[in-house]
């Protein structure tokens, strides 16, 4: 596994609370945050496959055309064209 050296800033309280941790567990400090890197990865979301999922989900969806839709948006402003 190929490494890349990277600093980071911990509180005094983090330092201290993963210092006591690696102690009763015997990891590393270093084991401990690429540990807690890995969950955060793995919690994030894939974008791609929520589009592939669910396109088409509505395929019956009516859009209103630009010029009704700009229709509704005079008449909700009250700026709708005299008649």
């Amino acid at each position: 596994m190929s490494s890349t050296r990277t600093q980071i800033y911990l509180t005094d309280e983090q330092r201290r609370r993963l210092d006591e941790r690696g102690r009763r567990e015997g990891h590393s400090l270093a084991h401990m945050v690429r540990e807690a890197v890995e969950v955060y990865l793995a919690g994030e979301p894939d974008l791609q496959a929520a589009l592939d999922a669910t396109f088409g989900a509505i395929p019956d969806l009516e859009v209103p055309s630009r010029d009704a839709w700009d229709a509704r948006e005079r008449e909700r402003m009250g700026d709708a064209p005299a008649r």
